[in-house]
This record gives C-alpha cells, sequence and structure tokens, in this order.
C-alpha cells in the first residue's frame, strides 16, 4: 500500500471531484481538483463542523459547491446556527467572518454523555438539522513512539527511508471507533541566511534581525481511522500516524514535534470516513461512486432528499505531544535532508565590460535572488556581491520566527548551535 508523506509541510497533490471541494479542503488538504462541470445539480450546502468536550470555542463552516474552476468560493452568510442539546440547551453561534460561526467558550462546553443536535437556517429560509449525535467519552494515548522504516512510491520505483510514527491506546470501552489527527511543528535552520543589506558599494550594514531559525507547522491532511469491532480486545497497538522521509524534508535536522488528537466515534460517523477515505485513496475519479453515496447527518427538514455535504463530528479528545532531536535518530543510519541553496559570488571583475556594484545587485535582485552579504578582499576593498534564492535566505518564508508555547528545547549540540 502506498502512504503519502510530506516534504517540507506541502502535501502532495490529490485530485478530488469539485462538489469535494469545500468539504475536503479543511480536513484532507486538497491541491489541483478536478472541475467537472455539474450540469443539472443546483449548489449544495457544505458543513464543516466539530464540537469536542475541550474547553475553546467551536467553528461551524458554510460553503456552497461551485461550477466552475474560475468562480469565487461561496461562503454562506447571514445565517442563524443553534447547537441544541438533549436538556433542550439552546446555543447561538456568533458569525465572525463570512460563513464561519462560533461558539462563546464561556458559555458553551461540550460534556461528554450529553447529545447535540446542529441547527442552520439559511438566509433564503432553508432549514437544516443534523441527527442526533452523542459525545462519547475517549480513552487517553497511551503513547507515541516512532521506528525506522521505509515507504514505497510510484508503484514500487520509488523507496524513501525515513521514521514512521505510531501510537498506543486503549479504545473507548463503550465503542470501537476512532479517528487521529495531528499537528506537526519542527524547528529548522537554513545554511546560509541572508546577513546584510545593501545600500550600495560603501554601505553595507548587517541586518537588523537575522532570519535564519524558524519554526514550521503542519497539519494532519489524511484519513486516520480504526475500528476494533472485530477484535476480542479493544486495546489498539502499533497504530501508523505518519511517515517522515528524512531525505526529503527538513522535520528532522533539528527537533521535532508532533501533537496527536484521538477522537472517539459513533460507528455511523466512522462509515461516513470510511468512505471519505475510500474516495481519497482512489483519487476521486469523476467516473467511479460519486459523494452523493455518502451519507451526512445533516438533513433538509422540509427536503430530506436534498444532498448535504459534510457531517456534524461530535466526540470527546484526547491529546499527546512527542518529541525527537536530531540525537535520537543520528544513529539509525538514515539519510540526511540537504538544503538545495546555491550562492552565487559575482563582482565587475567577472563581467567583460565595465558595470558597478550597483548595477550587478539591481539585476540580480530583479531577477528573483536575494542578496545575503559582500565578499572583500584581502585588503579591504569589496570584491563580489553573494546571492541566493529567497527561500534559503530568508526562514519566514515558510515558517514562523516565535517560539511556540509548548516548544521546549531539549539539550542537543544541534539546539546550542
Amino acid at each position: 500500500m502506498n502512504r503519502s508523506f510530506h516534504n517540507g509541510g506541502i502535501p502532495g497533490k490529490i485530485r478530488y471531484p469539485l462538489i469535494l471541494l469545500f468539504l475536503l479542503c479543511p480536513i484532507i488538504g486538497c491541491i489541483d481538483p478536478f472541475y467537472p462541470k455539474m450540469e443539472g445539480i443546483k449548489s449544495i450546502l457544505v458543513v464543516d463542523a466539530l464540537l469536542t468536550s475541550e474547553n475553546r470555542s467551536f467553528c461551524v463552516e458554510l460553503s456552497r459547491t461551485i461550477q466552475t474552476q474560475d468562480s469565487e468560493p461561496v461562503m454562506v452568510s447571514g445565517a442563524q446556527v443553534i447547537i441544541k442539546d438533549k436538556n433542550g440547551d439552546n446555543s447561538m453561534l456568533l458569525e465572525t467572518a463570512a460563513g464561519i460561526y462560533k461558539t462563546d467558550s464561556l458559555q458553551f462546553q461540550g460534556e461528554t454523555g450529553n447529545s447535540y443536535v446542529l441547527y442552520i437556517k439559511t438566509p433564503e429560509g432553508d432549514e437544516y438539522q443534523s441527527d442526533p449525535c452523542i459525545l462519547n467519552p475517549v480513552k487517553k494515548i497511551d503513547t507515541i513512539y516512532y521506528h525506522k522504516d521505509q515507504e514505497i512510491q510510484n508503484n514500487g520505483s520509488v523507496i524513501h527511508d525515513g521514521l514512521r510514527i505510531f501510537i498506543d491506546s486503549e479504545n473507548n470501552g463503550d465503542g470501537k471507533f476512532l479517528r487521529w489527527t495531528y499537528n506537526e511543528c519542527w524547528k529548522f535552520r537554513l545554511p546560509d541566511p541572508k546577513r546584510y543589506d545593501y545600500i550600495n558599494e560603501y554601505n553595507i550594514p548587517e541586518v537588523s534581525q537575522l532570519k535564519q531559525i524558524c519554526y514550521r507547522y503542519h497539519k494532519s491532511d489524511e484519513i486516520i481511522i480504526h475500528t476494533s469491532e472485530s477484535a476480542q480486545t479493544n486495546r489498539i497497538e502499533n497504530e501508523p500516524i505518519l511517515f517522515i522521509a528524512s531525505g526529503i524534508s527538513d522535520r528532522l535536522l533539528i527537533q521535532y514535534s508532533i501533537e496527536v488528537t484521538q477522537f472517539s466515534l459513533s460507528e455511523k460517523e466512522y462509515r461516513f470516513w470510511e468512505e471519505m477515505k475510500q474516495i481519497d485513496e482512489r483519487g476521486g475519479n469523476i467516473f467511479e461512486k460519486q459523494p452523493f453515496s455518502i451519507k451526512s447527518n445533516i438533513h433538509n427538514i422540509n427536503d430530506p432528499a436534498e444532498p448535504v455535504l459534510g457531517y456534524f463530528q461530535v466526540s470527546a479528545t484526547d491529546k499527546k505531544r512527542f518529541f525527537i532531536t536530531w540525537e535520537e535518530i543520528a544513529d539509525l543510519n538514515l539519510p540526511v535532508y540537504n538544503y538545495d541553496c546555491e550562492s552565487i559570488k559575482i563582482g565587475p571583475a567577472d563581467y567583460p565590460y565595465p558595470i558597478t556594484f550597483d548595477k550587478i545587485y539591481a539585476y540580480y535582485t530583479a531577477s528573483g535572488s536575494c542578496f545575503t552579504g559582500p565578499v572583500y578582499g584581502p585588503f579591504g576593498p569589496l570584491e563580489k556581491l553573494v546571492f541566493t534564492s529567497p527561500a534559503c535566505a530568508d526562514c519566514t518564508l515558510s515558517g514562523g520566527l516565535a517560539e511556540p508555547d509548548f516548544w521546549i528545547d531539549l539539550e542537543t549540540p544541534q539546539n546550542r548551535k
């Protein structure tokens, strides 16, 4: 089986039917979608909603499917969105941006054992309601760990070495269905950052802030589910979460962190994710099984036959974070990622005709290169200017300078550099 891996947080290309676009984008990370013309099919409501037992604000995103690639996403603004529980309590969601509705974290929080219904009334007066969903409890994740492994790509023609991350967990005693998502963060260091600003050949000051070390983030964009309905025990062991190809990603060069979230599912929601996963793995071929057959738990109150895309997800969650340092995997004999950064050192002496440093700087920066520093001769005169690609000179183009609140710099030689 081919499993997908990610290079520097950029997901591989996946093609989906258009009517799945808005449903899959928030949870699977679709790229390069297929845009068929859906003749005779009216715009369909798409609902992305997740309610957990966490102490935070919850979001419901409403949009509608579109017909053509050039059309702008149609967010559903001005709707009435309410979460109702089995005790008759209602929580009205506030629209914070077009099509984005959120709960007040001080007024509402999901409770295990309670049952919830999502109610939506569009500006046109159409009313939608979900099936009652019980917020099932979930057991804790026991451990997160990794093993050296290989990933097979392109029907076996390419093999990558790296790490596969696993978890062990005790499943919920009242249920046999689980789903996982993860958030990655890693610290990285560019080999040749921009250290100087060029004003002119007589004024080349140091930069006010060196953008060499940053933190990069990536959210899971695949469907990871598990059922133990046919197993004799609910104990889950060696559940694979993701694979990191060490030779094509900078995740493992200094320090890496992953936070795994475990969700408890009803059997009905599990079947929903199972069908979504099948479409994902097939690549969403338009001539294969269509997404209309995927049953949502949200329905038009007055027209039950109207298709709705999305699912009102209700689940308790457990989260666990895990760190990996470069030193911990140094003895595994894995390929090491090398930045594809090439520096160009050039000065007036390299040209067959007279040219100034100002013109050299203007030419290379206009061509998309980034100036990183000067080269001086043994007795002080400026001889060359150094250029590289922007991605190799400024880590903020793919990450952030601020250290995350959860980050712990483990005491390693790589972190001390």
